[in-house]
């Protein structure tokens, strides 16, 4: 991995992969419907995230900051008890249709706590559950993480409604096409509920905090943590709000098309660019061996990103 001034994930090998598929030599994967969370606490400072640091030893974006989250698991389609707006609601905020943003509403909440052990979920529609430590807690998150419970028979069990009324749709990002492992990745704010803690239940990641966005950016930007580009511009996007029941409230203001990197030929040189999102245009030589450092592209701004739209 390249290093540069900024806390940019850009891989050796992709001028090569994004030569290859300027030039036709390269089929796209199709991306992987996936859902995220970020979690959010009022401080003496503002709101707080929950972050995750990605084990170095990953093959993917490893040492890299992101947020719990994961892939959209098929069973994530059975029916839940379900509270909040309705899953026709979520349709027409998501521009999908019921069943896929059930899908994707249930992934963002199972990985939640199968990552951080934190339950968006209560015994009612109007309660959350308090505390989700102990043995027998640990036991059926263990069982989701290896698939042998679904989150469905998860709640039905424990008699849990889901609250759908705890997330915040905030983006939509797009893993670009000459990534072998792609993601389309949703974004949602929501609150820690009170009682419940945080914990590094995921064995993808080596550490956790709770951090402002600002504090955040700048370490991003001094090259101090490394993240993605669209942790970065989630987290630059949450700076403007002084609370988390502001930042919640915005949620249903933001745009939600989904943001997909483009890639073209330009004179003797491939753009890299990611619509909407300037600061991480990158140009890079068409000669070489694939292995030319993001400081050296001659973009708009010097602050490129990383991948793009890929689950913790």
């Amino acid at each position: 991995m390249a290093s540069t001034t900024n806390g940019q994930w850009y891989p050796p090998e992709w001028p090569d992969r994004i030569r290859a598929l300027a030039n036709g030599e390269l089929t796209p994967a199709a991306p992987r419907r996936a859902a995220t969370v970020l979690l959010l606490r009022d401080s003496a400072g503002g709101p707080a995230v929950h972050m995750l640091r990605r084990r170095t030893s990953m093959a993917f974006a490893g040492g890299a900051y992101a947020y719990p989250g994961g892939s959209v698991d098929p069973r994530d389609e059975r029916p839940v008890t379900w509270a909040g707006p309705s899953r026709a609601q979520w349709a027409v905020r998501m521009g999908v249709d019921p069943a896929t943003a059930q899908t994707i509403v249930c992934a963002a909440v199972r990985e939640t706590f199968e990552e951080a052990g934190v339950l968006l979920a209560g015994a009612s529609a109007d309660t959350v559950v308090a505390d989700t430590t102990g043995e027998d807690w640990e036991a059926d998150r263990a069982a989701l993480v290896a698939h042998e419970l679904s989150f469905a028979d998860f709640l039905s069990r424990r008699g849990l409604v889901l609250r759908s009324d705890l997330l915040g749709a905030w983006a939509r990002w797009i893993t670009p096409e000459f990534e072998p492992r792609r993601y389309d990745t949703w974004f949602f704010v929501a609150a820690l509920p009170e009682g419940q803690r945080t914990r590094n239940a995921s064995t993808e990641a080596d550490r956790t905090v709770w951090i402002r966005p600002t504090e955040a950016a700048d370490g991003y930007d001094r090259g101090e943590l490394l993240m993605m580009p669209p942790t970065i511009a989630t987290l630059r996007g949450l700076q403007p709000y002084a609370c988390v029941a502001d930042a919640l409230a915005a949620a249903e203001a933001q745009d939600l098309t989904p943001v997909l990197a483009r890639a073209r030929l330009v004179g003797g040189e491939i753009e890299l660019s990611w619509p909407g999102h300037d600061e991480f245009t990158k140009r890079i030589a068409q000669t070489g061996t694939g292995t030319g450092a993001p400081g050296e592209a001659d973009g708009p701004s010097d602050r490129p990103g990383p991948s793009g739209g890929t689950p913790a």
